[in-house]
């Protein structure tokens, strides 16, 4: 009984009307689509379900028998066509020795190391790519290295919206919509002490200041 090698890279996409099998890479997912080929069996199972839904009788009967016809697609119209399918994709993928993924030879074959990129990767680019990932490496560090915080308030209490109109703040000790102040004031004026908001009583001197 002669066997069909076959490949785990494959996806069948045969129905009753027909055989079509998908080849792709293990490592991209491109790949190839075998041409559709009709199933007679198939094509005559479809028309004699066709005609038992039109006319009944003994045509239906016939056509509720074509599930059985049907079954026979997996069989050695199925195989050829699969046989096939599987020497025509087999010359456009390499399996890496290595980590035995079946890899497209256009894209993913390192040709020169008998490997995939995966296992074997080009060198040229991978010297581009570091030296691209270097250069935003050493941008980000030097971007880390300014001081871009200068003209911001980075001491006082930051509040993102105006306690009176509820408008965003755009820094600073006024709203810019309705000019109202952003923090009230909590400075003593006799002792210059700070309290918290609503106090009416200093803290530290017992000054009164609401």
């Amino acid at each position: 009984m002669a066997l069909i090698q076959f490949t785990r890279n494959h996806r069948d996409h045969s129905t009753d009307k027909g055989f079509q099998f998908e080849f792709f890479c293990d490592r991209c997912g491109n790949g190839f689509k075998s041409e559709f080929i009709p199933s007679a069996i198939g094509m005559a199972a479809s028309v004699l379900r066709t005609a038992g839904g039109l006319f009944g009788g003994i045509l239906g009967s016939a056509g509720s028998n074509s599930y059985e016809i049907e079954r026979a697609i997996q069989g050695p119209a199925h195989d050829k066509a699969f046989r096939e399918a599987v020497e025509a994709a087999k010359s456009n993928f390499r399996q890496c020795p290595k980590c035995t993924h079946w890899v497209c030879q256009a894209t993913c074959w390192n040709a020169k190391r008998a490997l995939c990129y995966a296992c074997a990767p080009d060198i040229e680019t991978e010297i581009a790519a570091a030296q691209v990932q270097t250069t935003v490496d050493q941008m980000k560090e030097k971007v880390r290295q300014q001081d871009l915080t200068k003209t911001l308030d980075l001491t006082s209490e930051a509040v993102a919206l105006c306690p009176s109109c509820g408008a965003r703040t755009q820094g600073g000790k006024f709203c810019p919509e309705c000019g109202n102040q952003l923090r009230p004031k909590n400075e003593c004026g006799s002792c210059h002490a700070t309290y918290e908001p609503g106090a009416k009583f200093c803290p530290e001197c017992g000054n009164k200041v609401a």
